[in-house]
């Protein structure tokens, strides 16, 4: 008889190198059991076909979770000519294929119309919803919706490796940016279809592919160097400023109470001493409001 898995309280950001081929909740639980963490979650799911970043967050940094979803991502990308996919990646149902001839010259020509903002029609196999249903569920069963464009914005669109029928691509880009979109429309530009072959995230936010560990790796640690890989739940918010209370003015924030700080208006991370305290946002008047405030934290 197999023993019951015993949860424990961890309370962390753990940045995952998640392999190709594997979704990204099995990914998360995955990490999950390695560290018998009761609570568990991510700031953002990757597609199976993609690999890279992941940060998973544990215990009360999943308060924090949502607060990447906004941030910039980065891509590295492989973009195949002369094939488009029902999907608009590798994993797809060949729709055309296209004779290839466009030189290095062209491609950077058509690629610089995609730089900025622009206006992108979400691909119909993603998680995007139509009256309750994701847009892949009906994708499947043969029914193709209107979407709406949305405007995203590219920030660095840059040419890498380059043959005759493939290239590869560094992209940074806003919230909402479908890479499968991108190549998709940039074979349409080009005149010969193309869909994504490859895509690896190497960047969220400010948090690095550099620094995440992959389920193989953290497989072969102990309990105590798998501890090494947590960051604190703080983590993921080194891009606000922050507000030091003090014990009284902690006590306050912590019950859901306003303090006035004078500090500049804005969200920030809030601390009492090397305490975590939470999130709040300062008004016009310099006034502090909770937003998001934690328990006590484990040390």
């Amino acid at each position: 008889m197999t023993a019951c898995k015993s949860w424990r309280r961890v309370d962390g950001v753990l940045l995952l190198d998640k392999p190709s081929g594997m979704t990204s909740n099995s990914a998360l639980q995955s990490a999950r059991r390695f560290y018998s963490a009761a609570k568990a979650g991510h700031t953002g799911t990757l597609d199976p076909l993609a690999s890279g970043l992941l940060p998973l967050c544990f215990g009360e940094a999943t308060k924090f979770s949502t607060d990447l979803l906004a941030a910039d991502k980065s891509y590295e990308c492989e973009v195949v000519f002369g094939i488009s996919t029902d999907t608009g990646d590798a994993d797809g149902r060949i729709l055309t294929r296209s004779p290839v001839g466009f030189s290095a010259a062209e491609l950077e020509l058509a690629l610089q119309g995609f730089r900025g903002p622009i206006r992108q029609v979400p691909p119909m196999y993603s998680a995007l919803k139509r009256a309750g249903r994701p847009l892949h569920e009906l994708a499947r069963q043969g029914i193709e919706v209107e979407r709406e464009p949305r405007e995203v914005c590219i920030h660095e669109l840059r040419l890498g490796d380059f043959s005759v029928d493939r290239c590869r691509l560094l992209v940074r880009c806003s919230k909402g940016t479908y890479v499968r979109s991108l190549a998709m429309d940039l074979g349409s530009a080009l005149g010969c279809g193309a869909h994504l072959g490859a895509l690896r995230r190497v960047a969220v936010g400010p948090l690095q592919i550099a620094d995440a560990v992959s389920l193989d790796v953290l497989a072969t640690l102990t309990e105590e160097d798998r501890q090494g890989w947590l960051l604190p739940p703080d983590a993921l918010l080194q891009s606000l400023p922050r507000v030091l209370l003090d014990e009284a003015g902690g006590e306050r924030f912590l019950h859901g109470n306003r303090v006035d700080v004078g500090a500049t208006a804005g969200r920030c991370r809030v601390y009492a001493g090397s305490r975590l305290l939470g999130l709040g946002e300062v008004d016009a008047d310099g006034s502090l409001q909770p937003r998001r405030v934690l328990g006590g934290l484990e040390q």
